[in-house]
Formats: structure tokens, C-alpha cells, sequence
């Protein structure tokens, strides 16, 4: 597959969590289908399962086979991008083929940068590409993969990487690097980060949103506001919930702060994050209710 693919659809990507039974000793697929369902209402473009909010890297292989083979069945002809935690070639190739074997065909692999040096980059991405023969996403997340590469190296190394269906910007300052990336590349180029910089994302050129948040309606209607009316009537849109979106993206236990709202909300039957990620502190529980509260919401 050495011609270029087609970038993602614009839109709402919903990242999702990878419910757990009995504290994090199993996973909960029928919490995990309940969140595709709540994605597809809301008419997502795509879905992303095993990513950073998804875990990924907690699951033993059978278990990551579990959620792709869930999330695919639930999601119908929807996209679905998976994600390979790995950091080195050759785990992540074993992860890319235990999926296809589970006969999950992904639009697309989401893979970590794992190197500031393109070449570097160049040699793994091409490595999995080569032997999934599957799109990829480049994720730029520095707080999960330890790795700071410059816009102007990945750009060198994406005009080389032609099978390259978008990337996910997560280095702050995430609004001046999608800016620069989306003048100079025609892939599609997303933001996460729970939404924090949506609206500069957005004015800096992004194709949307790949994330996870509690209540993905918010940024379903901060999106529609901005294709159809601008950046005023995002604006307010994104008022809203600017303030719990702010509250899930603590460091350390923004996963476990969402897991708990998802759980509030029905959506999750335990809000358990696997061992040793931490709970959400109980400390932090009134808090939370009171931006539930202000929402009207659970």
C-alpha cells in the first residue's frame, strides 16, 4: 500500500474507555458496546478503541482482541481506528496482527511517535505499515510516549509516509503545531486532550476532535456550531461544558475522573481504572457533583 490513503473524516472521533468488571479484572464488554451506542447517536465519524484513554497498553492480548472484536461488531460500517501501545517495532507489528487475526479489519492503526529523528520514525511506521498493509495515525503524545518531535521533523517524515491517514496532535501547544502541520500536510490532523484546546484547534485548521470526555454530546455541538454558524456561536457552545472538561483533564486521573462520570452516567457498570492507575480521589467527589449539577446532568 504505497499510494496515499485517504485522510480521516472531519468530524467527532470518540476515543473510548475500556470498561472493567470486579475492580479491573475483566473487561466489560457490554458497558464497552453501551459507549459505541452513544457514539453512533450522536453521529460520529469514527471511533478509536485501545488508545491511551482505552488503556491499551493495561491488556493482555486476548483482552485487546476482546475490544476490537466488540467495538467492530457494535460499530457497523463506522470507521474504527485501533490503537497499538507499543513504543518499539516489533510489539507493536505482534499487536497490528493479533488484531487482524481476530479478523477486525480497522480503517486504520493508531501508532505512537516513538522517535524525534524522521528516518527513525520513517524505519518503524513503514515496518508496521508494511506488515499490517493497514492506514495509520500518527500520535504525537508526548506524556505517554516520553518522545518531543519538532512539527518541522514530522512533517519530513510524513511527506515520506504516504499510507498516513491523519495525526493526533497532543504537544502543546497543540493550536501553533496543528496550525503548522495542516499548512503544510494534507492528511487530516486532529486534537485531543479531552478537548481543552478545541476551539484554538479548530481556528488552527483541525479536522475535529479525537478524544475522550463524559459528555461527547458537548463536543458534538460545539463542532455543529462551528461548521455552521463560526467561532462566536462555538464559543458559547463550548461555555457549557468548558468547566468539566477542565475538571477531566487533571493530570495523573483525568481516567479515572471520566470513568466515574460515565459510571454516574449508566454508562459503565464499574468505574474502576486498571491497577496501578489510581482512582479518582474521594476528595474530589463533591466537586465533581457540583459540575454535574451545573450541567443538569448525572
Amino acid at each position: 500500500m504505497s499510494e496515499s490513503v485517504a485522510p480521516l473524516p472531519h468530524g467527532l472521533w470518540g476515543v473510548l474507555a475500556t470498561p472493567f468488571r470486579n475492580g479491573g479484572a475483566e473487561v466489560d464488554v457490554d458497558s464497552l458496546r453501551a459507549q459505541v451506542r452513544l457514539y453512533l447517536d450522536l453521529g460520529a465519524a469514527g471511533l478509536v478503541a485501545l488508545g491511551v484513554f482505552g488503556e491499551g497498553a493495561a491488556l493482555d492480548s486476548a483482552e485487546q482482541r476482546s475490544v476490537a472484536r466488540a467495538v467492530r461488531a457494535e460499530a457497523g460500517d463506522t470507521p474504527i481506528v485501533v490503537g497499538l501501545s507499543a513504543l518499539t517495532t516489533a510489539p507493536a507489528i505482534e499487536q497490528a496482527r493479533s488484531i487482524l487475526a481476530a479478523e477486525v479489519s480497522p480503517t486504520a492503526f493508531m501508532v505512537q511517535a516513538n522517535s524525534a529523528d524522521p528516518a527513525t520514525l520513517r524505519r518503524h511506521f513503514d515496518a508496521v505499515h508494511e506488515a499490517s498493509q493497514t492506514p495509520l495515525v500518527v500520535q504525537d503524545y508526548p506524556v505517554a510516549s516520553g518522545v518531543r518531535i519538532t512539527p518541522a521533523a514530522l512533517l519530513s517524515a510524513l511527506r515520506e509516509m504516504p499510507y498516513v491517514a491523519a495525526v493526533k496532535s497532543e504537544a502543546p501547544p497543540t493550536a501553533a503545531v496543528i496550525a503548522q502541520l495542516t499548512a503544510e500536510t494534507p492528511v487530516s490532523v486532529f486534537g485531543g486532550l479531552g478537548g481543552v484546546g478545541l476551539l484554538d484547534e479548530l481556528a488552527a485548521g483541525a479536522a475535529g476532535v479525537m478524544t475522550g470526555f463524559s459528555h461527547p454530546e458537548g463536543l458534538r455541538a460545539t463542532l455543529d456550531a462551528w461548521y455552521t454558524h463560526g467561532g462566536d456561536s462555538a464559543r458559547a457552545a463550548f461555555q457549557r461544558w468548558l468547566p468539566l472538561v477542565n475538571f477531566e483533564a487533571q493530570p495523573g486521573i483525568g481516567l479515572a475522573i471520566r470513568k466515574e462520570v460515565l459510571h454516574r452516567r449508566g454508562l459503565l457498570q464499574d468505574p474502576a481504572v486498571r491497577p496501578p492507575g489510581p482512582p479518582m480521589p474521594a476528595a474530589l467527589r463533591p466537586l465533581l457533583t457540583g459540575h454535574l449539577n451545573a450541567l443538569g446532568t448525572q
